[in-house]
């Protein structure tokens, strides 16, 4: 978002704009409204219990990082 400056991610969303924030949801959204989950605790449970679904919403949200905001993505240790 800014050249130079690291912001973790969830400082990221929170600075997006509300058409951003919506796109994004948009796309998780995709993703999770076929499961069978009531609350988000049990929305939670089902995505830490199942490394595909955590690796397709980690790829929706790189790729919105990427190319949406052509943010620079670096893993820490």
């Amino acid at each position: 978002m800014t050249a130079g400056q690291f912001k973790p991610v969830p400082q990221i969303i929170l600075e997006l704009s509300p058409a951003e924030q919506q796109k994004l949801y948009d796309d998780v959204f995709a993703i999770v409204r076929n499961l069978d989950w009531t609350d988000a605790a049990q929305l939670i449970a089902l995505i830490m219990g199942n490394a595909a679904l955590q690796q397709k919403l980690a790829a929706v949200l790189i790729n919105y990082l990427s190319h949406e905001l052509r943010a620079e993505i670096r893993y820490g240790e």
